[in-house]
């Protein structure tokens, strides 16, 4: 019983509010024709609310010549620099330039088969505009270093003017610092760069030698185990590895420097034991001399000492 009343409220209040609605738009409706019957509406936009007044634009001469002469400098012209003056004459070679530049623009507009004309041609004129600029600062530099000479003002520095610096020293010592370091780091990136490309051609270089050494001691064993077998009469292929490069038959002879501290210091093979003395080095005695390491004495003894001191003093008695 209580669910059916509550269904009947909510009807009753969905009732009441498109009732409300319904209402205001004809409320709405009423507005807009009583506004159009008495010719307020006008075709097109119509603005709700109030209209913004139109801004009016005034031309005050006098105020404008005043504020004008307010801003006005009488200055020199030499503060100025400001320049009146004609394009400069067409030099030959940008005549040639923009006939040059015109034959190819109506070239190409031929291929396109467009309507344009050459004078039409938006890159024609571009092309032609910026010759124009070009002879106009041309005529106005010509025309002020002549004015410039004619007031006795000086157009270049002196080879002996230094101009003063606009940062100070501690500010471009930061500025060479900082590119030093920027420098040395990139010399570093380079330098590691290079070692790691050397890094990894020396390990391809090295796994290429272990290789080939693998390739040619697995050959060496499979020609042995075939000569066990009788596959093969003769022993070449030891000769053969042999003369491989790098092998003892290929190498040059010694110098006599190097057989000499070869046999002073060895040249990588056995050390130990070379200093003992052997049954042959025992029995050999060609280097023996017996006057060798002796000292002759030649001082007198003691007696002939003792008689030279009497011939002295009967000598000196005399």
């Amino acid at each position: 019983m209580g669910v059916t009343m509550e269904s009947h409220l909510d009807v009753t209040d969905e009732g009441e509010s498109d009732e409300f609605v319904s209402n205001s738009d004809q409320d709405t409706d009423d507005e807009l024709k009583e506004a159009f019957a008495a010719g307020l509406l006008k075709p097109g936009l119509n603005i709700v609310g109030e209209i913004p007044a139109r801004r009016e634009f005034k031309n005050n001469t006098a105020l404008l010549e005043q504020k004008l002469s307010e801003l006005t400098k009488k200055m020199p012209w030499i503060e100025r620099l400001d320049m009146i003056n004609e394009p400069a004459p067409v030099a030959p070679e940008l005549a040639f330039k923009e006939e040059e530049h015109s034959r190819l623009r109506q070239k190409l507009l031929a291929n396109t088969k467009s309507s344009k004309s050459i004078e039409e041609d938006a890159v024609h004129n571009d092309f032609k505009r910026e010759m124009m600029f070009y002879r106009q600062a041309q005529s106005a530099v010509i025309e002020g270093i002549s004015r410039l000479h004619s007031q006795n003002i000086p157009t270049k520095r002196p080879e002996d003017y230094f101009a003063q610096m606009v940062k100070t020293d501690l500010h471009m010592q930061k500025i060479r610092e900082k590119l030093l370091t920027k420098q040395q780091e990139q010399e570093r990136t380079e330098k590691i760069r290079k070692l790691r490309e050397l890094k990894k051609y020396g390990k391809k270089v090295q796994v290429e030698v272990q290789q080939n050494r693998a390739k040619e001691k697995r050959q060496l064993m499979d020609n042995v185990k075939k000569f066990r077998k009788g596959k093969l009469d003769d022993l070449d292929f030891l000769e053969k590895n042999g003369n491989k490069p790098g092998s003892d038959s290929n190498r040059k002879t010694l110098n006599d420097r190097r057989k000499f501290k070869n046999d002073k210091f060895g040249f990588g093979g056995k050390k130990r034991g070379l200093k003992k003395n052997t049954k042959e080095s025992a029995d050999n005695v060609s280097d023996y001399r017996t006057s060798k390491g002796k000292r002759q004495n030649t001082r007198n003894t003691k007696t002939e000492r003792a008689a030279s001191r009497k011939r002295k003093k009967k000598e000196d008695a005399k």
